[in-house]
């Protein structure tokens, strides 16, 4: 039996790999719209572009730290992508959705490690809020490609129709 396009690793390496180049893209657009970092743009009257550099982790988590955390959240980066790698190798022909999740992840993850090791930082350029007081911290498409794969990731593992068995 001949596997479809969509059961080969090579199709969800591809996929990871567009999410970078439209994750980069989106940056530099951004970077070269706002050139300086704290200016936005109001697009509608909850959503708005923003410049922010992020030398921390998620919500900028060890932010101020010093430098360290750059090389820290790159290892850690690079350790999560090969596993990644490694898992969308072994079930990319039997297992789509899980498949699509990790590719999801693995493009984000290799999109703000880009920026982490050649800028020092992740670009974040999205900026949801509830009126002018509830602001959700700066994002980019890296981290909306992490979280949906997270997402379907856990509704696959949950609600998959696989049979489970109990060691």
């Amino acid at each position: 039996m001949t596997q479809k396009i969509y059961q080969k690793p090579w199709f969800w390496y591809a996929i990871a790999l567009v999410i970078v180049l439209l994750d980069q893209w989106s940056k530099i657009a951004v970077v070269k719209h706002f050139v300086v970092e704290g200016a936005s743009q109001e697009v509608t009257s909850f959503f708005n572009l923003v410049l922010a550099y992020n030398p921390g982790a998620a919500f900028s988590f060890l932010a101020e730290a010093g430098g360290w955390q750059r090389w820290f959240f790159g290892a850690i980066a690079i350790a999560a992508s090969t596993f990644f790698s490694i898992w969308i190798y072994r079930s990319a022909a039997t297992k789509t959705r899980e498949t699509f999740a990790l590719a999801f992840v693995l493009g984000g993850a290799l999109g703000n490690l880009y920026d982490r090791i050649f800028l020092g930082h992740v670009v974040d350029f999205i900026e949801v809020h509830y009126q002018s007081a509830y602001y959700f911290p700066a994002f980019n498409l890296a981290d909306s490609a992490i979280t949906l794969g997270a997402i379907v990731l856990i509704f696959d593992m949950l609600f998959s129709k696989e049979k489970k068995t109990n060691a």
